[in-house]
């Protein structure tokens, strides 16, 4: 899967949030996803590429991986259940 072409059904701008902003707007975010979908997230927080996979396992849902964008991180994660 090409994550640099790939576009979320959902998009949730965290940029500009430190932890755990980008996380509360991941969870607020996912509600609005149906299954199967993928959430895009943007994030400026280093910690994001982290603690996002990490709620992902959490939750059950697939961490896609993310994308280097200038000035900030495209993360993708798909939703399992």
């Amino acid at each position: 899967m090409d994550l640099s072409t790939l576009k979320g059904d959902k998009v949730v701008d965290a940029r500009g949030t430190s932890c755990p902003g980008p996380i509360l707007a991941a969870k607020k975010g996912m509600a609005e996803v149906k299954v199967g979908q993928i959430m895009e997230v943007l994030a400026t927080d280093s910690g994001t590429l982290k603690d996002l996979p990490a709620w992902s396992k959490k939750l059950g849902h697939d961490y896609l991986g993310h994308v280097e964008e200038p000035g900030y991180m495209k993360l993708f994660v798909k939703k399992l259940k």
